[in-house]
């Protein structure tokens, strides 16, 4: 690719070795119908206008194979220096984050948050010791006594019964020990 100096500001601007000749005329003679002027345009002032254009695009076209070539070497010399788009992904994802952090969006958003959970932790706090309190109270209740009360009959009833020898019996302390050696 031949690398010649491109004056953008010049009236020539990237026409390269074409010149408007070669531009084919919008009119009857290449087949496109002829187009309509827009009120209190002249047919010179439409002429320049297309000759503008023209320019215009020419230059669009060629700003769009600077910017080609632009991109292959860019991409050539990320290749050289070992920089594969894993890589620059993972740093411009470290580099975002990193930007949000610093925002002020998300440092508000973390005091909020902070300000919630140390509200919350202080709610569940109150809310664990007055459920504390209310076990307490109910378990000084006549009710709850009174429940307590028979669980503890019944297992003094229970665990009696097997210190005094007259609870119920395991399979494993059979008093005859020639059962313990059968065949099943």
């Amino acid at each position: 690719m031949s690398h010649t100096d491109i004056n953008l500001n010049s009236p020539n601007k990237a026409l390269g070795s074409g010149s408007l000749a070669e531009v084919p005329a919008e009119g009857g003679a290449s087949g496109v119908a002829p187009v309509t002027l827009p009120p209190g345009l002249t047919e010179e002032e439409a002429e320049e206008l297309r000759i503008e254009l023209t320019k215009v695009e020419e230059e669009i076209q060629t700003l769009r194979q600077v910017l080609l070539a632009k991109e292959r070497h860019a991409s050539e010399l990320k290749r050289k220096l070992g920089l594969s788009p894993l890589s620059e992904l993972k740093q411009n994802i470290s580099k975002g984050w990193q930007d949000v952090q610093t925002s002020n969006a998300y440092k508000k958003t973390q005091e909020t948050l902070s300000q919630a959970g140390q509200k919350t932790s202080a709610a569940f706090t109150t809310m664990g010791s007055a459920i504390s309190r209310k076990l307490g109270d109910m378990r000084n209740s006549p009710t709850f006594k009174s429940f307590e009360d028979k669980v503890g009959n019944l297992k003094s009833k229970v665990v009696g019964g097997r210190a005094n020898g007259g609870g119920p019996q395991s399979p494993g302390d059979s008093p005859n020990p020639a059962q313990d050696n059968a065949p099943f």
